[in-house]
């Protein structure tokens, strides 16, 4: 009886927990434009980050533009290749960047992963194996121990890599099919992945020596992960990493920051859009002082469906304050990028969601330059052509099972 009482008990804490932790109801204690000095010496001070300069951006659209440029980085390796990632699963997109990695690590270079235990849980057997063979090092982050079991719901949901320290990709993309081609009868997935040559690749790479010390233990200190860069690239980057150990997370603060101080247009790309209460508020006061904002989210094609009905949920205070929402039409869009007044741009694997903001490990880097913003609004112009407008009308219209299924989808506010 004693011992049922207890495992009842902790269950019940546990749930509580999970599902019930109070919000943190952020707020900005005075805008500030983000094309001012000021806002940078802020930006840089709350988020304990730093702005690199002199640094080449180019923006990948899609798997067919970003997983060769990936391989290719791969080869071309002399020294080091690491990768951290929460996705990582075998199929032709995963044989592509293994088959480069194990090239490599059989010519000497040294090569790492830190795959996340959940999403990448289907890389046991053959292709880790494989890797493991021919002397690639592979951790799994967050493993199913008795001892991290607090920390269950916790996940590294970065895609991150980075070769000879010199080179960077990160943004929304995995390893897996679905980014490359079509899958399962649906179409190749949307998406954009940004790689990086300059100063912020160091930054980078701290961010990967992370997680890859909490794994394992070892502390990169050799050189050559952390050769000297230089460069004469004109953009400004700032990387801004997030970990559940605080839950008031450094991208939370950017996100937060750039739209309470927008003066012109704020475009939102993300796969799962569930804003808590103060940032759909701070949404909202951006298109009531005259803002342009926009949000693209996924249409019919969504790999989550619950959570696209729990997104839908909120859609009637957003339509009514103002904020535009539309629904990606030709495939699921898993696009995860902010532009603001077309000065800051925010790129990574940050979805609008309780569980990026609170729960995930994550990595995007804010970029000041006109040449990168304007090429992410290009696409975003683009995708927008190839997107449903939702207004407030169409939204009342919507099927009577999904009103229906709505008021119990708000658990995923809090977990998604």
């Amino acid at each position: 009886m004693g011992w049922t009482i207890i495992a009842v008990g902790f269950l019940t804490w546990f749930v509580v927990v999970l599902f019930f932790t109070p919000r943190i109801d952020y707020k900005v204690s005075q805008p500030i434009r983000p094309d001012s000095d000021e806002f940078l010496h802020v930006i840089q001070s709350t988020c304990q980050a730093t702005i690199h300069f002199h640094n080449t951006i180019e923006i990948l659209t899609n798997g067919a533009q970003f997983y060769p440029a990936m391989r290719d980085a791969i080869r071309a390796a002399e020294a080091s290749v690491n990768m951290e990632a929460y996705i990582f699963r075998r199929g032709d997109a995963a044989a592509m960047i293994i088959d480069a990695m194990v090239e490599r690590a059989r010519a000497g270079v040294e090569v790492r992963l830190t795959l996340d235990a959940v999403g990448s849980a289907f890389m046991l057997g053959a292709p880790l194996r494989r890797l493991r063979d021919a002397g690639c090092q592979v951790n799994f982050y967050q493993t199913m121990t008795w001892y991290r079991f607090h920390r269950l719901n916790n996940r590294t949901h970065r895609e991150l890599l980075v070769v000879d320290g010199r080179v960077a990709f990160t943004g929304g993309a995995g390893i897996a099919d679905q980014w490359m081609k079509p899958y399962r009868g649906r179409p190749a997935w949307r998406d954009t992945m940004t790689r990086f040559e300059g100063p912020v690749v160091a930054a980078l790479q701290g961010v990967f020596a992370e997680n890859w010390l909490e794994c394992c233990g070892e502390i990169l200190a050799a050189p050559r992960h952390w050769p000297a860069l230089n460069n004469d690239g004109t953009s400004e980057a700032m990387v801004v990493k997030s970990s559940p150990s605080d839950r008031a997370t450094a991208s939370r603060v950017v996100f937060q920051m750039l739209i309470e101080g927008a003066v012109s247009g704020i475009d939102v790309q993300t796969p799962y859009f569930l804003p808590d209460r103060s940032l759909r508020r701070a949404l909202i006061r951006a298109a009531r002082r005259g803002v342009r904002v926009r949000v693209i989210v996924p249409g019919k094609y969504t790999d989550q469906l619950l959570v696209r009905l729990a997104s839908r949920r909120m859609y009637r205070e957003l339509l009514e304050g103002g904020v535009c929402l539309y629904e990606y039409r030709p495939a699921m869009t898993h696009v995860k990028a902010l532009v603001v007044d077309d000065v800051w741009a925010v790129v990574g694997t940050t979805n609008v969601d309780n569980r990026s903001f609170e729960h995930n490990d994550e990595v995007n880097v804010a970029v000041r330059e006109t040449a990168v913003t304007g090429r992410l609004r290009r696409d975003f112009e683009s995708d927008l052509a190839a997107s449903d407008e939702i207004t407030l009308e169409q939204w009342g219209k919507r099927p009577a099972l999904e009103k229906l299924i709505e008021p119990v989808c708000w658990i995923l506010e809090r977990q998604q």
